[in-house]
């Protein structure tokens, strides 16, 4: 019996099915034109297989299918146009690339026939995309799409995930093939999980075992491994205190008996003067980033360094270490909880708490709850996590919106954050959180400076459309604000082009039809937030915010994390 004929556009429309997408989010033109043709079919009717969002950037549907993956453990997709609609999406492949992120990137691209000819909207998207992606490749034949996409989603979900590029030419669109569906589970020379050194756990585990100052820093990669109850089991038979980096914060919940706060460069001041004093440092799915490590010439210098961590590629990086298990951590962290001895470091833990209050008493409390003067950031964070429903999803933008949410927001639940932490995309956070309610049906709430917002201001648009209860707060202090406090701070107050004149926001709210209301006093902060909650659908909540409100504690860059600032 001769096989069914169908075109490459619609040979993608079923590898997406065999793949399980439920959700795309893009933005049409003409090189992708008859792809759009065959998605038409597939998101009405009896042969509904996909919501399409409609995003009003391209950029945004690359942050949107991160915030879809971040939170729903599957891959995000997007799909574009060739030319600056592919362009347009190198931020979001970059973004997702250094975060892990799992996201597919299909862009329409002239025939091949017209390659290299400067034909209208062309742009050699796979040269550009390989530096910045896990892996880019071309379409150039409608036999090609069942293979190309089944192998594009293997890569980007298995090992260490991350963004895919595939680069489909109009002709490999229109051309007709037989359909037959294709299954790629192994890639030659690329070993998504290595195999577990038995010698390397038994050495951690000795480290581990004699160790009288033991101190864990948690990364995302265990939530990438889905690996948290692995996780506790390891922390808690141990008695292991551990610092989690922004990344991940929901990997260990923030009411766990364990968890010292957060790491990094503003994280929590106990934990990042305590990686100068402990004996053994196990780095656990983290990468050792500079805003974690801060000179690492004198990095953890007194302790051994255990490395847990899937990527070959990050061992000996940036910090050398004594023992490495490359690995994926939901298969190392059991086999090395098995070869620990049941443990107590009482004192060790305890010594946590002198440097916690004292954070607490310089930063955390004039923070959160200040007796007077203009509203603060920290005090709206808190504000909203203590009204919001237990697993609500934070999201952020960067900047000082960024670092007080992420302080000051509580995670009781794993996949419980979408922030952009290795590029610091601004912008990020509107479809971050667009994609997240896609991914979930917890509440979502997205922090925002006036900065990031307005570089992402149009998705307000795709809000509108799809109703997205996006609970949007708008932390509006009239500056770029972390810019402004690294010029308070090191510039000599020189307040280089970091003022910034703003738009009325309740007059762009109105314009969208999105609920709106604006707290100028702490007194109306708490029925504001109440408000923001309790109304479905959309919300905007703008805050007048103190404008040279500072993020502390803070360790200068480039010098030691115990030289962390409590104030300025």
């Amino acid at each position: 019996m001769a096989k069914e004929k169908i075109t490459g556009a619609k040979a993608l429309m079923r590898a997406l099915q065999a793949e399980g997408v439920k959700t795309i989010f893009g933005y049409p033109g003409g090189s992708i034109m008859p792809t759009y043709d065959s998605l038409y079919d597939y998101t009405r009717g009896i042969k509904k297989s996909f919501d399409h969002i409609l995003v009003r950037h391209e950029q945004a549907a690359v942050h949107a299918a991160e915030g879809y993956a971040r939170v729903s453990g599957n891959v995000g997709v997007a799909l574009v146009t060739s030319g600056p609609g592919a362009t347009n999406t190198l931020t979001g492949v970059a973004d997702a690339m250094l975060d892990s992120t799992p996201v597919v990137v299909i862009a329409g691209q002239v025939a091949i026939g017209a390659l290299g000819t400067d034909a209208f909207q062309e742009v050699d998207l796979v040269g550009v995309a390989q530096p910045i992606s896990k892996w880019s490749y071309q379409i150039r034949h409608a036999e090609d799409v069942a293979w190309a996409v089944s192998r594009a989603f293997y890569i980007a979900r298995s090992g260490r995930p991350g963004p895919v590029v595939l680069d489909f030419p109009r002709n490999a669109q229109v051309e007709e093939v037989e359909w037959e569906p294709k299954k790629v589970d192994f890639v030659r020379s690329y070993v998504a999980y290595p195999k577990l050194n038995e010698d390397a756990v038994r050495q951690a585990a000795d480290l581990i075992n004699s160790a009288q100052r033991p101190l864990a820093l948690v990364g995302q990669g265990v939530e990438l491994g889905n690996a948290q109850e692995e996780l506790k089991a390891f922390l808690e038979k141990a008695d292991i205190p551990a610092g989690r980096t922004m990344l991940g914060l929901s990997a260990l919940p923030s009411d766990h008996p364990l968890n010292m706060g957060m790491l990094g460069m503003h994280g929590n001041y106990a934990v990042n003067l305590k990686e100068q004093e402990c004996d053994v440092l196990i780095a656990i799915g983290m990468r050792f980033s500079d805003r974690v490590t801060g000179n690492t010439k004198s990095y953890a210098k007194q302790a051994k360094i255990i490395h847990l961590d899937i990527d070959r590629s990050e061992i000996d990086k940036n910090i050398k270490t004594d023992v490495a298990v490359v690995a994926d951590c939901k298969e190392s962290l059991p086999a090395l909880t098995a070869l620990l001895r049941k443990n107590r470091h009482r004192q060790w833990r305890e010594s946590f708490r002198e440097l916690d209050q004292k954070e607490r008493e310089k930063v955390i409390e004039p923070a959160i709850h200040p007796q007077d003067g203009p509203l603060l950031m920290g005090e709206v964070v808190n504000s909203v996590a203590e009204q919001a429903p237990r697993g609500t999803v934070l999201v952020t933008d960067v900047g000082q919106n960024q670092l007080f949410a992420t302080r000051y927001f509580r995670y009781p639940e794993k996949r419980s954050i979408c922030t952009s932490g290795g590029l610091g995309t601004m912008g990020y956070g509107m479809p971050a959180a667009i994609g997240a309610t896609f991914g979930t049906d917890r509440t979502v709430c997205c922090f925002m400076g006036d900065g990031g917002f307005q570089m992402c201001i149009e998705e307000l648009g795709t809000i509108m459309e799809q109703q997205s209860p996006v609970k949007m707060i708008l932390l509006n202090n009239h500056y770029l604000g972390n810019v402004r406090q690294w010029q308070d701070m090191f510039w000599k107050r020189r307040k280089s082009f970091t003022k910034m004149l703003n738009p009325n926001y309740e007059l762009i709210a109105q314009g969208y039809g999105i609920a709106y209301a604006a707290v100028t006093d702490r007194q109306q902060l708490a029925a504001a937030v109440q408000q923001m909650l309790a109304t479905p659908g959309p919300f905007i909540l703008e805050c007048a915010i103190k404008e040279d409100d500072d993020v502390l504690p803070m360790t200068p860059p480039g010098m030691n994390v115990n030289d962390m600032m409590l104030e300025v």
